[in-house]
């Protein structure tokens, strides 16, 4: 099992930046994929970046592609996303989640390909 607990979010005007931490405890990180994905109201979650195990491949959703920059340091047991040129639509609760996996592979891009999720922090972005 592996405990996530995320951090950094809040308030920002558009064309800022905010920078998502996620902690995690239990099991050794690096044998995880993580994710971030995000859910605004009446939505459905949808992802937002993925990184391997190992840290060297990662995927991003269209949408922040170019803004936004996922990094993990597994001694740390920490992973983070980068959030740069915020928009009003990038408005949601984050998650970050791990994805067990004997694979140094990041395209895992559904909500149901993961095994733990953490709680979720609010970023909003005003206009």
């Amino acid at each position: 099992q592996v405990q996530l607990v995320e951090s950094g979010g809040g308030w920002v005007q558009a064309g800022g930046s905010l920078r998502l931490s996620c902690a995690a405890s239990g099991r050794p990180p690096s044998r995880y994929a993580m994710g971030w994905f995000r859910q605004a109201p009446g939505k459905e979650r949808e992802y937002v970046a993925v990184i391997s195990r190992s840290g060297g491949s990662t995927y991003f959703a269209d949408s922040v592609k170019g803004r936004f920059f996922i990094s993990r340091v597994n001694v740390e047991n920490t992973f983070s996303l980068q959030m740069n040129s915020l928009k009003p639509e990038d408005t949601a609760v984050y998650y970050c989640a791990a994805k067990d996996t004997i694979y140094n592979y990041a395209y895992y891009l559904g909500s149901t390909d993961y095994d733990y999720w953490g709680q979720g922090t609010q970023v909003t972005v005003s206009s």
